[in-house]
């Protein structure tokens, strides 16, 4: 006997072995018709031919490439082999395609939060400057045991790189803004102001701590508490009556949102 025809004669369970399916899954496949064993023995048991076997290769193609079984049915009832290659390749090239843009969307996420540790003290004196370690002394022991000190800190505590360059830039488009409106002249309750003094809030909200205007307006108040704090201010932009005017604009847009 020839091995062409040893498989033109394999039973259901070496067709199973072969193949890796399981031998309930061929009696099914035989019961809705959609693989049948092309003879019996004398004792009735299943022998399945190279036929067969092509078939079934083709039905196993399909259920890896998620077709279900009626569909499958549909397929193998049109067309010759070469036609199920070609719309078997097509798919699988499909799904090549969204499997390798998957797995760079994947790559570029792992690549950014490998990246985005959190920041070391060392790493925010490069960003913020040498007046980083006085700052956080200071503000540590005025508002230490403070709600809002410490939400900050659980909500900073996690932040990497990106974020903290993300909170530097909005913190000085903000100062920016309020500086503008200052230089030219226009009142704390102008728009211009008030509506820089709103980022303000909005900054601190979405980083640090929750801040309704209510808090805002004492946040404001803060600006100009501290005598050193007022001329340290002012001269970091070189603009006299700044912290003044900030705090000014922060009311004016806590009054406008009570």
């Amino acid at each position: 006997m020839t091995q062409e025809r040893q498989v033109d004669e394999l039973t259901v369970g070496e067709v199973a072995e072969r193949f890796g399916i399981t031998v309930r899954t061929l009696h099914h496949y035989d019961d809705i018709g959609l693989l049948t064993a092309s003879r019996r023995t004398a004792s009735g048991y299943r022998v399945y031919t190279s036929a067969d076997l092509t078939r079934l290769s083709q039905i196993i193609i399909y259920r890896r490439l998620e077709f279900p079984l009626d569909e499958i049915a549909s397929l193998l009832a049109q067309g010759d082999k070469v036609s199920h290659l070609i719309r078997q390749r097509d798919r699988v090239m499909s799904r090549i395609g969204e499997m390798t843009t998957l797995v760079e969307a994947i790559d570029q996420a792992l690549e950014k939060a490998m990246a985005n540790t959190p920041m070391t003290d060392d790493d925010m004196r490069e960003l913020f400057g040498d007046g980083f370690d006085d700052y956080q002394a200071e503000a540590a022991q005025k508002w230490g045991e403070t709600a809002e000190w410490k939400e900050s800190q659980r909500r900073t505590k996690t932040y990497g790189k990106d974020e903290w360059v993300q909170i530097k830039a909005e913190g000085e488009a903000v100062e920016k803004a309020l500086c503008d409106a200052f230089r030219a002249g226009l009142p704390p309750d102008s728009d211009e102001a008030m509506d820089a003094a709103e980022q303000h809030r909005l900054h601190v909200h979405r980083w640090f701590y929750d801040c309704p205007p209510a808090f805002h307006r004492n946040l404001g108040d803060m600006y100009v508490s501290d005598p050193r704090y007022v001329e340290t201010y002012d001269a970091t932009f070189g603009l006299p009556g700044l912290a003044a005017y900030c705090r000014d604009a922060i009311h004016a847009n806590a009054d406008r949102l009570a």
